[in-house]
């Protein structure tokens, strides 16, 4: 395992520990808003829909966006056509805030999937807590016993789940436990290289009745139309959105070009 992900993991596993401490002595609100259809908004048909992600900075290029007002991003993205968001909420390593998915929540009507990295039902449940309607799951990082109880808790909780992969291994470990949306990370895990051709030679390994989202490495609307011959139904964007000068018109070229 790369030891920026093995340190991440590290950190996650303290995480949790904190939220079991905190929920030991807090009273949980239960106005929680409705659940969105994450599953319906990226697999609308005719088109690849785009899942546009909110992300301020990652481990392999620093800083992405100077953090400006989330939920502003948010209404850019719906206004211009992004299908659903995808809002990363870790704090130490993404300068995320997982605080901003409920006042998200409330600012837009497109359904969010928290990106994190979740290795316990707890924080499945918290996902839920803070008004989330979908989560990434990382198969790489889970075993299959831990990936099957964690979409069973998303069952639980009524969220859908994208299950992210890597390789024909982590493919299996999904389709194994019967995850319905699969994730095609284009991003080696190894050498933090992209290459969409990953997803264009682990596509025809998933079976027909699965949704299929590309992720990682796309950056203009030919990468697009590239994914769009291999079948993908949906792609999630992140950088090449959050560093664009002009982000509605960056969301604007990727929609279109999904529809073409």
């Amino acid at each position: 395992m790369n030891s920026l992900l093995a340190e991440i993991l590290v950190e996650k596993r303290k995480e949790v520990d904190r939220i079991r401490e905190r929920w030991a002595s807090t009273n949980i609100d239960n106005n929680i808003p409705p659940i969105r259809d994450f599953k319906a908004a990226i697999s609308q048909p005719g088109k690849i829909n785009l899942i546009a992600e909110i992300k301020f900075a990652s481990p392999s290029t620093g800083i992405i966006h100077k953090r400006k007002d989330t939920l502003k991003i948010g209404q850019i993205y719906e206004e211009n056509g992004a299908a659903a968001i995808s809002l990363l909420t870790d704090n130490k390593f993404f300068g995320g805030d997982i605080h901003d998915l409920p006042r998200l929540k409330k600012a837009i009507s497109l359904p969010i999937l928290r990106k994190d990295f979740i290795i316990d039902e707890i924080q499945v449940t918290e996902s839920f807590l803070y008004g989330a309607d979908a989560i990434l799951l990382i198969a790489r990082i889970l075993s299959r016993q831990q990936l099957k109880r964690l979409l069973d808790t998303c069952q639980e909780w009524g969220l859908d789940s994208l299950i992210e992969v890597h390789d024909r291994y982590d493919l299996e470990k999904a389709i194994e436990c019967r995850a319905e949306i699969i994730g095609i990370n284009n991003r080696n895990l190894d050498s933090f290289e992209v290459n969409l051709t990953t997803t264009i030679k682990l596509v025809p390994l998933v079976p027909e009745n699965h949704i299929i989202v590309s992720e990682s490495g796309i950056r203009t609307g030919k990468d697009i139309q590239l994914l769009r011959k291999s079948g993908v139904r949906a792609v999630l964007v992140g950088s090449s959105i959050m560093k664009s000068d002009n982000v509605a018109e960056k969301v604007r070229e990727l929609v279109l070009a999904g529809r073409m």
